[in-house]
Protein backbone atom coordinates (compact mmCIF):
# COMPACT_ATOMS: atom_id res chain seq x y z
CA UNK A 1 0.00 0.00 0.00
CA UNK A 2 1.69 3.20 -1.11
CA UNK A 3 1.52 6.63 0.47
CA UNK A 4 -1.23 8.73 -1.08
CA UNK A 5 0.81 11.87 -0.55
CA UNK A 6 2.78 13.44 2.27
CA UNK A 7 -0.19 15.47 3.45
CA UNK A 8 -2.45 12.42 3.69
CA UNK A 9 -2.45 10.52 6.96
CA UNK A 10 -2.04 6.83 6.28
CA UNK A 11 -4.75 4.81 8.04
CA UNK A 12 -5.16 1.08 8.63
CA UNK A 13 -7.99 0.22 6.15
CA UNK A 14 -11.47 0.76 7.57
CA UNK A 15 -14.76 -1.15 7.21
CA UNK A 16 -18.32 0.08 7.56
CA UNK A 17 -20.51 -1.07 10.45
CA UNK A 18 -22.29 -3.51 8.10
CA UNK A 19 -18.96 -4.86 6.86
CA UNK A 20 -17.80 -5.39 10.44
CA UNK A 21 -20.98 -7.35 11.12
CA UNK A 22 -20.24 -9.49 8.06
CA UNK A 23 -16.69 -10.07 9.31
CA UNK A 24 -18.09 -11.00 12.73
CA UNK A 25 -20.27 -13.65 11.07
CA UNK A 26 -17.17 -15.16 9.48
CA UNK A 27 -15.38 -14.83 12.80
CA UNK A 28 -18.16 -16.63 14.67
CA UNK A 29 -17.76 -19.55 12.27
CA UNK A 30 -14.04 -19.68 13.05
CA UNK A 31 -14.82 -19.57 16.78
CA UNK A 32 -17.27 -22.45 16.38
CA UNK A 33 -14.69 -24.50 14.49
CA UNK A 34 -12.04 -23.87 17.15
CA UNK A 35 -14.49 -24.79 19.93
CA UNK A 36 -15.33 -28.07 18.16
CA UNK A 37 -11.64 -28.86 17.70
CA UNK A 38 -10.86 -28.15 21.33
CA UNK A 39 -13.77 -30.34 22.44
CA UNK A 40 -12.52 -33.25 20.31
CA UNK A 41 -8.83 -32.93 21.20
CA UNK A 42 -7.86 -35.78 23.50
CA UNK A 43 -5.14 -38.43 23.75
CA UNK A 44 -5.20 -40.71 20.71
CA UNK A 45 -6.85 -38.17 18.39
CA UNK A 46 -4.82 -37.14 15.36
CA UNK A 47 -4.39 -33.59 14.17
CA UNK A 48 -5.85 -34.72 10.84
CA UNK A 49 -9.00 -35.77 12.70
CA UNK A 50 -9.19 -32.29 14.22
CA UNK A 51 -8.75 -30.79 10.77
CA UNK A 52 -11.73 -32.70 9.38
CA UNK A 53 -13.87 -31.49 12.29
CA UNK A 54 -12.95 -27.85 11.63
CA UNK A 55 -13.64 -28.18 7.90
CA UNK A 56 -17.05 -29.73 8.58
CA UNK A 57 -18.08 -26.94 10.96
CA UNK A 58 -17.03 -24.24 8.50
CA UNK A 59 -18.70 -25.80 5.47
CA UNK A 60 -21.88 -26.65 7.42
CA UNK A 61 -22.03 -22.98 8.38
CA UNK A 62 -21.90 -21.90 4.74
CA UNK A 63 -18.27 -20.86 4.82
CA UNK A 64 -15.08 -21.87 3.06
CA UNK A 65 -11.83 -22.70 4.90
CA UNK A 66 -9.43 -19.80 4.31
CA UNK A 67 -6.27 -21.84 4.78
CA UNK A 68 -7.12 -24.79 2.52
CA UNK A 69 -5.15 -24.29 -0.71
CA UNK A 70 -3.68 -20.96 0.46
CA UNK A 71 -0.29 -20.87 -1.32
CA UNK A 72 -0.69 -24.64 -1.47
CA UNK A 73 -1.38 -25.25 2.22
CA UNK A 74 -3.17 -28.62 2.37
CA UNK A 75 -5.50 -28.23 5.35
CA UNK A 76 -8.23 -26.22 7.10
CA UNK A 77 -6.29 -25.68 10.32
CA UNK A 78 -2.69 -25.18 11.29
CA UNK A 79 -2.02 -27.65 14.11
CA UNK A 80 1.21 -26.83 15.94
CA UNK A 81 2.12 -29.15 18.80
CA UNK A 82 4.79 -28.53 21.47
CA UNK A 83 7.88 -26.99 19.79
CA UNK A 84 5.93 -26.18 16.63
CA UNK A 85 5.10 -22.47 16.63
CA UNK A 86 2.79 -21.97 13.63
CA UNK A 87 1.80 -23.47 10.27
CA UNK A 88 1.91 -27.10 11.42
CA UNK A 89 0.32 -29.39 8.81
CA UNK A 90 -2.31 -31.80 10.24
CA UNK A 91 -1.43 -35.46 9.79
CA UNK A 92 -2.92 -38.87 10.55
CA UNK A 93 0.39 -39.80 12.12
CA UNK A 94 0.45 -36.76 14.39
CA UNK A 95 -1.36 -38.30 17.37
CA UNK A 96 -1.99 -36.27 20.51
CA UNK A 97 -0.78 -37.46 23.90
CA UNK A 98 -1.17 -36.38 27.53
CA UNK A 99 0.83 -33.26 28.27
CA UNK A 100 0.97 -31.99 24.68
CA UNK A 101 0.66 -28.23 24.18
CA UNK A 102 -1.48 -27.64 21.10
CA UNK A 103 -1.93 -24.43 19.11
CA UNK A 104 -4.72 -24.41 16.52
CA UNK A 105 -4.98 -21.59 13.97
CA UNK A 106 -8.09 -21.43 11.80
CA UNK A 107 -9.59 -19.13 9.19
CA UNK A 108 -12.88 -19.00 7.31
CA UNK A 109 -14.37 -16.84 4.58
CA UNK A 110 -18.11 -16.16 4.61
CA UNK A 111 -19.82 -13.79 2.22
CA UNK A 112 -16.44 -12.69 0.92
CA UNK A 113 -15.11 -11.66 4.36
CA UNK A 114 -12.41 -13.41 6.39
CA UNK A 115 -12.06 -14.31 10.03
CA UNK A 116 -8.78 -15.58 11.55
CA UNK A 117 -8.20 -16.82 15.10
CA UNK A 118 -5.96 -19.14 17.10
CA UNK A 119 -6.03 -20.79 20.51
CA UNK A 120 -3.57 -22.81 22.58
CA UNK A 121 -4.62 -25.55 25.00
CA UNK A 122 -3.30 -28.65 26.69
CA UNK A 123 -4.07 -32.33 26.27
CA UNK A 124 -4.76 -33.66 29.76
CA UNK A 125 -2.57 -32.09 32.44
CA UNK A 126 -0.14 -29.42 31.29
CA UNK A 127 3.12 -28.76 33.07
CA UNK A 128 3.22 -25.57 35.10
CA UNK A 129 5.62 -24.02 32.58
CA UNK A 130 3.42 -24.84 29.58
CA UNK A 131 0.29 -23.54 31.31
CA UNK A 132 2.13 -20.31 32.13
CA UNK A 133 3.32 -20.01 28.53
CA UNK A 134 -0.19 -20.29 27.12
CA UNK A 135 -1.58 -17.86 29.69
CA UNK A 136 1.18 -15.32 29.02
CA UNK A 137 0.45 -15.47 25.30
CA UNK A 138 -3.27 -15.00 25.93
CA UNK A 139 -2.57 -12.03 28.21
CA UNK A 140 -0.32 -10.51 25.53
CA UNK A 141 -3.19 -10.84 23.05
CA UNK A 142 -5.57 -9.13 25.50
CA UNK A 143 -3.07 -6.28 25.90
CA UNK A 144 -2.89 -5.84 22.14
CA UNK A 145 -6.67 -5.87 21.82
CA UNK A 146 -6.96 -3.14 24.45
CA UNK A 147 -4.75 -0.86 22.31
CA UNK A 148 -7.13 -1.02 19.32
CA UNK A 149 -8.38 2.52 19.87
CA UNK A 150 -9.06 5.39 17.44
CA UNK A 151 -6.02 7.67 17.14
CA UNK A 152 -3.49 5.05 18.17
CA UNK A 153 -0.87 4.02 15.66
CA UNK A 154 -0.01 0.55 14.45
CA UNK A 155 3.04 0.14 16.67
CA UNK A 156 1.06 1.22 19.73
CA UNK A 157 -0.55 -2.21 19.38
CA UNK A 158 2.86 -3.87 18.92
CA UNK A 159 4.19 -2.09 22.00
CA UNK A 160 1.11 -3.07 24.02
CA UNK A 161 1.63 -6.75 23.11
CA UNK A 162 5.27 -6.52 24.19
CA UNK A 163 4.34 -4.79 27.45
CA UNK A 164 1.67 -7.45 27.99
CA UNK A 165 4.38 -10.10 27.71
CA UNK A 166 6.59 -8.27 30.22
CA UNK A 167 3.67 -7.91 32.63
CA UNK A 168 2.91 -11.62 32.27
CA UNK A 169 6.54 -12.44 33.04
CA UNK A 170 6.27 -10.55 36.32
CA UNK A 171 2.88 -12.04 37.13
CA UNK A 172 3.85 -15.62 36.32
CA UNK A 173 7.45 -15.49 37.50
CA UNK A 174 9.22 -16.73 34.38
CA UNK A 175 10.75 -15.45 31.15
CA UNK A 176 9.24 -15.89 27.70
CA UNK A 177 10.68 -15.43 24.21
CA UNK A 178 8.76 -13.30 21.70
CA UNK A 179 9.02 -15.22 18.42
CA UNK A 180 11.11 -13.20 15.97
CA UNK A 181 9.84 -12.28 12.51
CA UNK A 182 6.20 -13.34 12.87
CA UNK A 183 3.15 -11.29 13.80
CA UNK A 184 -0.32 -10.14 12.91
CA UNK A 185 -1.75 -8.49 9.81
CA UNK A 186 -4.54 -6.59 8.18
CA UNK A 187 -7.55 -8.66 7.16
CA UNK A 188 -10.79 -8.17 5.23
CA UNK A 189 -11.71 -9.50 1.80
CA UNK A 190 -8.29 -11.16 1.84
CA UNK A 191 -6.88 -13.15 4.73
CA UNK A 192 -3.47 -11.48 4.82
CA UNK A 193 -3.32 -7.78 4.03
CA UNK A 194 -1.04 -4.87 4.88
CA UNK A 195 0.03 -3.74 7.37
CA UNK A 196 2.21 -6.29 9.14
CA UNK A 197 1.77 -6.09 12.92
CA UNK A 198 4.90 -6.88 14.91
CA UNK A 199 4.55 -8.35 18.41
CA UNK A 200 7.06 -5.92 19.91
CA UNK A 201 8.54 -2.51 19.24
CA UNK A 202 8.50 1.17 20.04
CA UNK A 203 5.09 2.91 20.14
CA UNK A 204 3.81 5.80 18.03
CA UNK A 205 4.78 4.65 14.54
CA UNK A 206 3.00 3.42 11.42
CA UNK A 207 -0.48 4.08 10.08
CA UNK A 208 -3.25 5.40 12.29
CA UNK A 209 -6.07 3.33 13.67
CA UNK A 210 -9.48 4.76 12.84
CA UNK A 211 -13.04 3.63 13.54
CA UNK A 212 -13.50 0.52 11.37
CA UNK A 213 -9.80 -0.43 11.16
CA UNK A 214 -9.30 -4.19 11.50
CA UNK A 215 -6.21 -6.22 12.44
CA UNK A 216 -5.54 -9.86 13.19
CA UNK A 217 -3.52 -9.74 16.41
CA UNK A 218 -1.45 -12.86 17.10
CA UNK A 219 1.31 -13.02 19.71
CA UNK A 220 3.56 -16.10 19.73
CA UNK A 221 5.72 -16.84 22.74
CA UNK A 222 8.21 -19.57 23.66
CA UNK A 223 9.71 -20.94 26.85
CA UNK A 224 13.15 -20.34 25.37
CA UNK A 225 14.75 -18.58 22.43
CA UNK A 226 13.08 -16.25 19.94
CA UNK A 227 14.63 -17.84 16.85
CA UNK A 228 12.80 -20.38 14.69
CA UNK A 229 13.41 -22.63 11.69
CA UNK A 230 11.14 -24.06 8.99
CA UNK A 231 10.93 -27.83 8.53
CA UNK A 232 11.40 -29.68 5.26
CA UNK A 233 7.66 -29.46 4.49
CA UNK A 234 8.31 -25.73 3.87
CA UNK A 235 5.46 -24.81 6.23
CA UNK A 236 5.98 -25.93 9.81
CA UNK A 237 7.77 -23.35 11.95
CA UNK A 238 9.53 -24.76 15.04
CA UNK A 239 11.58 -23.18 17.79
CA UNK A 240 15.27 -23.34 17.03
CA UNK A 241 16.09 -24.56 20.55
CA UNK A 242 13.26 -27.10 20.83
CA UNK A 243 11.43 -25.13 23.51
CA UNK A 244 7.64 -25.14 23.55
CA UNK A 245 5.59 -22.39 21.93
CA UNK A 246 2.09 -20.93 22.22
CA UNK A 247 -0.03 -18.89 19.79
CA UNK A 248 -3.22 -16.92 20.43
CA UNK A 249 -5.04 -14.78 17.85
CA UNK A 250 -8.20 -12.74 17.35
CA UNK A 251 -9.48 -10.58 14.51
CA UNK A 252 -10.23 -7.20 16.10
CA UNK A 253 -11.91 -3.98 14.94
CA UNK A 254 -11.59 -0.43 16.22
CA UNK A 255 -14.98 1.05 17.11
CA UNK A 256 -16.24 4.19 18.82
CA UNK A 257 -17.22 1.97 21.77
CA UNK A 258 -13.84 0.30 22.16
CA UNK A 259 -12.20 -2.77 20.59
CA UNK A 260 -14.57 -5.32 19.02
CA UNK A 261 -13.36 -8.91 18.81
CA UNK A 262 -14.76 -10.20 15.52
CA UNK A 263 -13.77 -13.83 16.18
CA UNK A 264 -15.54 -14.12 19.54
CA UNK A 265 -17.76 -17.11 20.21
CA UNK A 266 -21.46 -16.32 19.82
Amino acid sequence: MGFAGLRTRKVVPTRTAAELDAMAAAGALVAAALAAVREAARPGESTLGLDLIAETVIRDGGGIPSFLGYHGFPATICASVNDRVVHGIPSAGDVLADGDLVSIDCGAVLGGWHGDSAVTFGIGELSEADAALSEATRLSLEAGIAAMLPGNRLTDVSHAIEQGTKAAEKQLGRRFGIVSGYGGHGIGREMHMDPFLANEGAPGKGPLLAVGSVLAIEPMLTLGATKTKILADNWTVVTADGSRAAHWEHTVAVTEDGPRVLTAAV
